[in-house]
């Protein structure tokens, strides 16, 4: 088995989305700084109401899904379709917006902290045009995996490889296959995963210290940054002194076009002019065939 290697590290960087929200931006924080399928990833996380109590209010997605995973804090969804989710610890919200989708996320609280994540992942051509759909996931339904030396895998999605085995997550999609999980490792644990060979892979250091690599090769991820790995099929992550928490995210790639403007992600720009006019006249449909109300040009 070949052991990926860090290949490049992408710090995030400190910017506003929403109405004013504050977070950090590595994947997607310059156009066409992605890793296919991947577009975007935020990592938002702060003790101070003023920086995420105005939220994210009513703004649309076509053509890709969104992953918002809550560790601290509580969040609701609400959008154009009558649809309700409200996010604790530990919740995954898992949403395709296909075709469109007009929706908020609003902080239900007013003090305390907030602390989580989004990735924006691509859709393929022939699904940009699905009817949107949702899978809102509790925290007591997403398994754990123990590693060994009291580390533990939280498997949002793809699978982990255990002490007692593989473990599915309980999203899957056939095409970019995505893989999602949550490390919690203690003081210098080793944790090894297997991969597909052909997906593009990247850790997100959010606690801690890491090193990833071949033993012989181990390189640093700094915190608050993507690193992303090189070819192979076995990844290995190692924890500092003082353990740490990062996200390991994979995905196949599409090796498709991307045209993005702002919270629209299609093939062409011929697609993006009609995603605008579609949201401006009112055109973003419901699977009943049914209309939003006409709409401002969208937010960017």
């Amino acid at each position: 088995m070949q052991t990926r290697l860090l290949q490049s590290i992408l710090p995030s960087v400190a910017t506003t989305d929403g109405a004013g929200v504050k977070l950090r931006r590595s994947i997607g924080q310059k156009p066409g700084l992605y890793l296919d399928p991947f577009l975007m990833l935020d990592a938002f996380g702060t003790e101070k109401p003023e920086d995420y109590i105005q939220g994210f209010p009513a703004h649309p997605h076509r053509g890709f899904e969104t992953v918002t995973y809550m560790i601290e804090g509580h969040m609701r969804h609400e959008d154009h379709l009558g649809h309700v989710g409200d996010l604790g610890p530990g919740d995954v919200q898992w949403m395709t917006a296909g075709r469109g989708i007009i929706h908020s996320e609003m902080p239900m609280q007013t003090e305390g902290r907030m602390r989580g994540f989004q990735l924006w992942i691509n859709l393929p051509n022939a699904r940009k045009m699905d009817p949107p759909s949702y899978r809102d996931i509790d925290s007591s339904e997403i398994p754990v995996v123990e590693c060994g030396e009291g580390s533990r895998i939280r498997v949002i999605a793809g699978y982990a490889d255990g002490h007692k085995g593989r473990v599915q997550g309980p999203i899957a999609r056939a095409d970019t296959q995505p893989f999602f999980l949550d490390l919690e490792l203690t003081r210098e644990a080793l944790c090894t995963q297997t991969i597909d060979p052909g997906h593009h892979v990247f850790v997100y250091l959010y606690e801690g210290t890491i090193e990833v690599g071949p033993q012989s090769q181990m390189q640093s991820v700094p915190i608050d940054s993507a690193g992303i790995l090189g070819a192979g099929d076995r990844i290995e992550i190692k924890a500092g002194v003082n353990g740490a928490r990062a996200l390991l995210l994979a995905g196949h790639p599409l090796n498709e076009p991307i045209v993005q403007y702002g919270p629209f992600v299609m093939n062409t720009r011929a697609e993006i002019e009609r995603a605008i006019q579609d949201y401006q006249s009112g055109q973003f449909a419901n699977t009943n065939g049914e209309q939003t109300r006409k709409q401002p040009s969208p937010t960017l």
